[in-house]
């Protein structure tokens, strides 16, 4: 326990933020479930609820399986698919429901928001993302954040379903407008707060125009179905098995899971960094030259007399190896410890620098 204590002030604290990224790329393989297995349902999770389907980067029930993202479908109460007659009609709703409010939050009558094609809520009803596809992406991956401008999904918006993937007749280069890549690029200095959420921006297409949101900290993606609607080419429009039945069809008469598997077939890749966090509190224990020459250790004098010392004109000197943060009441709360000990003599200063990750 320490005899001596050495005030730190303001100049000697210092608070750091630094961010750390790593890249994170999603392959089609992995999210129709083909790259484990030719079974896809061994790493892609299914529930009796039938809201939502969860994804593995391996079969569920394996240990090392690790969580990679849900998908789940859905349409607002006033959307024109909305109807009694609609399978899973009011689990549809449901889910939007759960995403607006959290994600877009309410208006100043408690009415849930509808998600917005540009993000501005306060103009009018017509740029309202009204049917909806999510995907959730875990927090093992996602970490703090979503890097802003560094999201990529490659999607195939029509063709027909071989072995758990979309096939467009005549391969893709006759089909280019099949393939639709969508991004946020330019979110780096371009994003909005007015999320209860956090910052979200534009998910857009070359080709289709604004198209989604990217909620960053949420770590969640809307995309309008839209992006399944008819295009051009004898192949456009072709979303569900077998019938290749329009996007709307399948919204309304197929299930939220059915509706799952057709969208995860149909991604060809997605792709962004996360982001950690990393807040620091650096102290800067300073010791002057008349300060810390001495041990308090006891076997640092022997007879009134220091035992480092040779002769009575020999100079004080100690050798520091620990460091130790006392609260106010000269309670020790932390230590830190040197990679080897310091001498210190009234000949020389130190300033150690002592950094508290959190």
């Amino acid at each position: 326990m320490a005899t001596v204590y050495k005030t730190l002030n303001n100049n000697d604290v210092v608070s750091t933020r630094t961010l750390l990224h790593e890249a994170i790329p999603l392959t089609g393989t992995i999210l129709s479930g083909t790259y484990v297995s030719a079974d896809a349902s061994t790493n892609v999770k299914t529930f009796g609820h039938g809201m939502f389907q969860s994804i593995y980067d391996y079969p569920f029930l394996s240990s090392s399986a690790n969580h990679i993202m849900d998908i789940s479908v859905g349409y607002s109460a006033k959307s024109v698919l909305s109807s009694s007659t609609s399978t899973q009609n009011a689990k549809k709703i449901n889910i939007y429901n759960q995403m607006a409010q959290v994600l877009v939050g309410h208006d100043v009558t408690g009415a849930i928001e509808r998600f917005d094609r540009d993000g501005d809520l306060a103009q009018t009803t017509t740029d309202k993302l009204n049917e909806c596809v999510f995907l959730n992406f875990s927090r093992l991956i996602v970490k703090d954040e979503i890097k802003k401008g560094s999201f990529s999904l490659t999607v195939l918006t029509g063709g027909t379903l071989v072995g758990g993937h979309a096939v467009l007749a005549g391969g893709d280069g006759n089909y280019a407008d099949r393939k639709l890549v969508i991004s946020d690029t330019g979110a780096e200095n371009n994003y909005k707060v007015n999320s209860p959420a956090g910052e979200y921006a534009i998910l857009s297409s070359s080709m289709r125009g604004n198209v989604g949101l990217i909620f960053y900290q949420a770590g969640v993606a809307v995309l309008t179905s839209s992006i399944f609607h008819p295009g051009t080419g004898s192949e456009a429009g072709h979303f569900g098995e077998a019938a290749y039945q329009h996007i709307s069809c399948s919204l309304t008469g197929a299930t939220i899971n059915s509706n799952s598997n057709y969208v995860r077939s149909r991604i060809a890749n997605v792709q962004f960094n996360n982001t950690t966090e990393l807040n620091s509190t650096v102290y800067f224990c300073r010791a002057n030259h008349n300060d810390f020459n001495y041990s308090a250790n006891p076997t640092y004098l022997t007879g009134s007399k220091m035992v480092v010392k040779n002769t009575v004109l020999d100079e004080p000197v100690s050798y520091i190896t620990t460091v130790g943060m006392y609260s106010s009441d000269n309670e020790l709360l932390a230590v830190a410890k040197l990679s080897e000990p310091l001498k210190k003599t009234p000949n020389n200063e130190l300033t150690l620098r002592v950094r508290l990750d959190y």
